[in-house]
């Protein structure tokens, strides 16, 4: 399995392929989330929205073979393509892994250049949330 600084190195190199087009890049990001699984619309409740985000964002997480398994969804086009990209680096990670690796793809693709200042809030709004699942179920890991 691969760790999360992989697999943001992973990340990296494929959008370095859109060589800095923003149309390409919005629609690989776009299409990115279209291959997130479905979010049950059990999981789509108040308690499961991600605080912070203009979107609406929801997120969920449980605890598999010590990794974390995180599921997502939102109702927009880009911002799915955006969790959809969190869920990628996080998911089957080890809690304590997920708290501990900075997150530094968003700026080698140069993110900022593609998303506002209210989605950039959002997406930090959701590594803020996956960490703050990631604490709570690093408990259950240990037992």
């Amino acid at each position: 399995m691969s760790t999360i600084k992989e697999i943001q190195e992973e990340i990296i190199e494929d959008f370095s392929m859109l060589d800095g087009d923003m149309e390409m890049t919005i629609n690989y990001l776009m299409e990115l989330g279209e291959t997130l699984p479905e979010l049950p619309e059990d999981k789509r409740t108040e308690e499961n929205i991600v605080k912070g985000c203009q979107s609406k964002v929801w997120l969920t997480a449980a605890l598999e073979n010590n990794g974390v398994k995180f599921e997502a969804d939102s109702n927009t086009a880009i911002t799915k393509g955006l969790v959809s990209l969190l869920v990628r680096v996080f998911s089957n990670q080890a809690p304590k892994d997920i708290l501990d690796e900075e997150i530094f793809f968003p700026q080698q693709i140069g993110m900022n250049r593609f998303i506002g200042t209210q989605r950039s809030n959002g997406f930090a709004a959701m590594i803020k949330q996956m960490k703050l699942y990631a604490l709570a179920l690093s408990a259950q890991a240990v037992k």
